[in-house]
């Protein structure tokens, strides 16, 4: 391959490889448990692969509608009035997308214009800061502190300006496993009453909340409601995170910008995938079971741990669990990880990734979503540490 005659001229000069893709393929190389990238390692429903085979089988192969299969956005519509009360319209309030991150990338994309500025809090998932950047905007950050990484408003208020376009907020929160309450989302209305501001809220871990407690989602707050993009994600609830489909919902003024970046990206998503979650979707269960199936793991995650030097922090949701591992070393966090790859064969997330300066807390983040089998043997091999 011959070399590029000139320079290119990079629009994100600051990004590399991410974290995730360099951490799972050291795990490959090394041959370790990867608790690393959040993916589950068991399968999805049986019934839900015949149903995808059925709908290709029965010639359902071409493009489907710009926004989404019709009974895919009309079965959103209800499993969302049933669990928050907010009724949207599945004509022009609905899309369907390639994943949570697409909806993300095209929320931003759509809203955000050069010398905006976009309110984020740290640690900040990976693909926020490039999709805010590559639009023209400006990532204003607030950070969350361990143990608890519960939102300080008043210091996210502060970052509020007139160029304030967006305020972009995830619960259960990735990586930390925190999740907001209903303060949370008054605080949040009160914070952009009276302005023109946008919430984007990134809420694919949103059936995975434990110990009781409920999603609390900006559809449920009638006046988030009226301003905000809601994103969620099929491929976390139904274990089947390669498939990347997803959805955006939003008022219709904000939906019909959202699609008119959505046309051109991806265009649509494919039909026999769509038609098999509409059907898969008759039965609630398969997302009202799934705090109790993941607090399950979670616990049992923790009781591993409890053999180790390494402490675990709060985890409230998500299928992430963070630790502290301030007992074992003062490493930078990355060094550990990469050190723990290599020599006990577990792989993890260093959570000064999260952050834009490296943050240094002594914080490892590893995924849960695993069979009970390879959670135990992860355990064993960190209790060597």
């Amino acid at each position: 391959m011959p070399r590029l005659p000139f320079a290119a001229t990079s629009r994100l000069p600051g990004v590399g490889t991410t974290i995730f893709t360099v951490m799972s393929r050291l795990a490959a190389e090394c041959g370790a448990i990867n608790l690393s990238q959040g993916f589950p390692d068991f399968s999805a429903s049986p019934e839900l692969f015949e149903r995808v085979s059925h709908h290709m089988h029965a010639g359902a192969n071409q493009y489907a509608p710009m926004s989404g299969v019709p009974s895919l956005r009309q079965a959103i519509v209800h499993r969302s009035e049933a669990l928050y009360g907010t009724r949207y319209d599945a004509e022009d309030e609905v899309t369907v997308t390639a994943g949570g991150t697409q909806a993300i990338f095209t929320a931003v994309t759509a809203l955000v214009r050069p010398g905006d500025e976009v309110v984020v809090v740290e640690p900040v998932y990976d693909s926020y800061v490039p999709a805010i950047e590559l639009a023209g905007g400006r990532a204003v950050r607030a950070s969350l502190s361990p143990p608890g990484y519960q939102p300080d408003w008043e210091r996210i208020g502060a970052l509020v300006s007139p160029r304030t376009r967006m305020i972009l907020v995830n619960s259960p929160h990735n990586p930390t496993g925190s999740v907001f309450t209903r303060s949370d989302l008054d605080a949040l209305a009160a914070l952009v009453r009276g302005t023109e501001i946008v919430v984007l809220s990134d809420e694919v871990y949103e059936h995975i909340v434990f110990d009781g407690a409920r999603h609390e989602s900006v559809s449920r707050h009638p006046e988030l409601a009226a301003r905000s993009f809601v994103v969620g994600s099929f491929g976390k609830t139904f274990h089947v995170t390669g498939w990347k489909v997803g959805w955006a919902l939003a008022p219709r003024e904000l939906m019909a910008e959202f699609r008119k970046v959505h046309q051109f990206a991806v265009f649509t998503v494919n039909t026999p995938v769509q038609l098999a979650l509409a059907d898969y979707m008759a039965d609630p269960s398969r997302w009202l079971d799934l705090p109790s199936f993941y607090q399950r793991k979670r616990d049992l995650f923790r009781a591993g741990l409890a053999s180790t030097r390494l402490v675990p922090l709060p985890c409230s949701g998500t299928y992430f669990q963070l630790v502290s591992y301030a007992r074992v070393s003062d490493e930078p966090d990355r060094v550990l990880a990469e050190r723990l790859t290599r020599e006990i064969g577990v792989a993890s997330i260093p959570v000064s990734a999260f952050h834009a300066d490296g943050r240094q807390d002594r914080v490892l983040r590893f995924c849960f979503a695993k069979s009970d089998e390879t959670l135990s043997r992860a355990c064993e091999r960190l209790a060597r540490l």
